[in-house]
């Protein structure tokens, strides 16, 4: 492949964007081939000419200098295997982007309606990566005058940027388990403090395996993944995620390396794992049934957790922290919520203390 650079810009349009899809002609191109089986097919579904489609493929093979389409006359057109890679290292890398490029487009929203108007109210949240904050950042502009802005991090991170004042609101979540307590109290305890802190309920969510579609290697649960020498895909560490795999390694009598190898890959959001495993870089990965149902995998449920907002007691009663609540006891959030599969709204808007909300929290552990 010819060596390209890449360059990013963005423009103004009449209609709102949802997520964070960055468009290139030449993998919307790729997609429409690899999904229809047909340049005619992909052609409709592009709302173009097939002499169009035929055109660019054929530009695009002369301007990267590899063949992309296997062309022979009576047979299906599928992509050439340069092209399957290419088209999937495209998707996992915008997919290991889309929290920071939602969180800039917003941020950039935010810019130009505080010039128009200026009756925008900002929140900085940093928070473990979610799929349903996009939709209450959303929601929280239209409908309550608030912009949230979001910064993606791991668990610990976030109540970190909490702890040095970079942030009004961090989001974490956690497994309502008491046997939960050995992983999660000596990271968090240090960190929260009773009366200090107050918590803010969000959603409740189901994470477990993701696996490669029709789970070819047939597990049934996390004990079967060293056995079938299954290819792991882990989070970064800090990141609740990463410390839920601890407490379900810990539940089902595995070693704490017992997926970790000289090729374990590590990602830092729900859907980059799902993209690994859709793209065959791994067979599995622990994240969220909504992350696992937008790529096409098999979901193994393996617990419920909770997610929390959290912020110190004291700014509970601020104008930010009283919207982001009322957005959150809003008859729309469940609404919104339900959109994603695995999720519901729990104890949403409502104000916990760490002692009701995290039923381990009483329990004395060598780290607390």
């Amino acid at each position: 492949m010819k060596a390209r650079a890449v360059q990013l810009a963005y423009r103004f349009v009449a209609a709102d964007q949802r997520g964070a899809q960055i468009d290139h002609p030449l993998f919307d191109l790729l997609k429409a081939v690899h999904e229809s089986g047909s340049i005619q097919r992909a052609a409709t579904a592009l709302g173009q000419s097939y002499r169009h489609v035929w055109g660019e493929l054929k530009r695009w093979e002369s301007e990267i200098g590899e063949p992309l389409v296997v062309w022979a006359k009576g047979q299906p057109a599928r992509l050439t295997p340069f092209a399957q890679r290419l088209l999937w290292a495209e998707a996992r890398a915008r997919t290991r982007l889309v929290p920071h490029i939602e969180a800039l487009r917003l941020e950039l929203e935010r810019v130009i309606a505080e010039a128009v108007d200026g009756t925008q109210l900002p929140l900085t949240v940093w928070a473990s990566h979610d799929l349903a904050l996009p939709l209450l950042q959303e929601q929280a502009r239209r409908n309550h005058a608030l912009h949230l802005e979001l910064r993606f991090a791991g668990s610990i991170d976030a109540l970190r940027a909490l702890a040095e004042g970079r942030c009004m609101v961090a989001g974490f979540h956690v497994p309502p388990l008491t046997d939960a307590r050995h992983v999660f109290a000596g990271a968090l305890k240090p960190l929260l403090k009773p009366g200090v802190h107050k918590l803010i309920g969000c959603t409740r969510r189901w994470q477990g395996l993701m696996l490669q579609h029709g789970n070819p290697l047939a597990i049934t649960s996390l004990a079967d993944l060293p056995p079938r020498h299954a290819r792991f895909v882990h989070r970064q560490p800090g990141s609740g995620t990463r410390l839920l795999t601890d407490h379900l390694l810990q539940r089902a009598g595995l070693a704490p390396d017992a997926l970790v190898g000289p090729a374990t890959l590590v990602e830092d959001s729900h859907l980059a794992v799902a993209a690994a495993v859709a793209s065959d870089a791994a067979d599995a990965g622990i994240g969220l049934q909504a992350a696992a149902a937008a790529f096409g995998l098999a979901f193994l449920p393996l617990v419920e957790e909770d997610y929390f907002l959290v912020c110190l007691a004291d700014q509970l009663e601020s104008p930010e922290v009283g919207a982001l609540r009322d957005a959150l006891d809003s008859a729309q959030w469940p609404q919104a919520v339900q959109t994603l599969p695995g999720y519901a709204a729990a104890s949403a808007g409502e104000v916990l203390s760490l002692t009701r909300a995290l039923p381990w929290w009483r329990f004395r552990t060598a780290k607390s």
